[in-house]
């Protein structure tokens, strides 16, 4: 039990907690025919968490959750990422080496490639979870998460009302999307479109560029969107918050973009802080924390005998310029003062 990465364990209010609980659903409660149930054990597990990176804000909230989670149960975790979204093969040596060393008595899994996740896990006794994005594969437990394409839809909804509300007559939406090919990038691309279209937007689905998820990328993906379209367009989604940042970020000095709708996707506290300053005009949040915490609870109620969900579902809403201060400090307090990576 000494393979615990610790990031320290934290203490929130017991109204956080009970707030946070009731938004992300009971863990451990019976959801009739599509949970599944493990024998019993004396709740004190090691347990593999293998995120898809370590090096992203968002992932530093779903490590204090889960190690919130472990504080409470006893759980011993190993929590560990590859160095980017793009890294394939470390996450395949890290879920490989985790299957076959006989010392842990579940893993957790934030895939980079479902189909490369299905396969890892085929065959295995060990019980498997995923978070974040789901795969297929008949030895998964549970998926603890979004429904990332309704999601997605209901943030480029605002967005149209928010464009629509800036004065924008043609509202025109260009996307910069994560990585080409990964079923969360895939998910939230065409949950925008669909809320943007049928909002009564147009979608520019011919013109979306991929930015693989990191703001560098994304920058230079803007800088190409403001050369395509030097008349500005109303609406910039995309991928997470990091893009979004980094898009509105490289058109703040162009007046054709400086009514424009600029939304991402994550809800992070760099994303909060952001939009209270005047760059990203909104967030599609997701509580990073909440799963985190809820996939531990999840994975220690099945192995102690309690039948557990298929899915748990934690919820998103859409931050913007009225919400974002309050949801900030419920960020900073879920984080203890911890460090997040920028």
């Amino acid at each position: 039990m000494s393979y615990l990465k610790k990031i320290g364990a934290l203490f929130v209010s017991s109204a956080l907690m009970a707030s946070m609980l009731a938004g992300c659903g009971s863990s451990s409660g019976s959801t009739g025919g599509s949970g599944s149930q493990a024998e019993g054990g004396d709740g004190n597990y090691n347990i593999s968490i293998v995120f898809k990176t370590t090096s992203n804000e968002y992932t530093q909230y779903m490590m204090a959750g889960a190690e919130k989670a472990a504080a409470e149960t006893g759980a011993v975790l190993d929590m560990k990422g590859a160095t980017s979204e793009t890294a394939y093969d470390e996450q395949q040596n890290m879920i490989e080496t985790d299957l076959h060393a006989n010392k842990y008595d579940a893993m957790i899994i934030a895939p980079l490639q479902g189909d490369m996740a299905s396969t890892l896990v085929s065959g295995t006794d060990m019980p498997i979870f995923a978070i974040d994005t789901d795969f297929n594969a008949p030895e998964k437990i549970s998926f603890i998460g979004i429904g990332q394409k309704d999601a997605a839809a209901s943030g480029g909804e605002k967005a149209v009302e928010a464009a629509k509300a800036a004065g924008w007559d043609k509202i025109e939406a260009a996307y910069i999307a994560g990585v080409q090919g990964d079923s969360t990038a895939d998910a939230r691309r065409t949950g925008f479109q669909e809320g943007i279209d049928g909002a009564g937007g147009t979608f520019l689905a011919d013109e979306v560029q991929y930015a693989d998820a990191v703001a560098d990328k994304a920058t230079v993906c803007m800088e190409g969107i403001m050369q395509s379209h030097p008349e500005g367009l109303a609406i910039i989604a995309c991928h997470n918050d990091d893009c979004a940042i980094a898009a509105a970020r490289a058109a703040a000095n162009n007046p054709a973009y400086a009514k424009t709708i600029f939304i991402g996707f994550d809800g992070n506290i760099t994303a909060a802080q952001s939009i209270l300053d005047g760059g990203e005009t909104m967030t599609v949040a997701q509580s990073g924390y909440d799963q985190g915490y809820q996939a531990v609870k999840t994975v220690v109620a099945h192995l102690n005998g309690e039948k557990v969900g298929s899915f748990v579902d934690c919820g998103t809403k859409v931050i913007d310029s009225t919400t974002a201060e309050d949801y900030m400090a419920t960020l900073k307090s879920q984080m203890d003062g911890k460090a997040v990576a920028q």
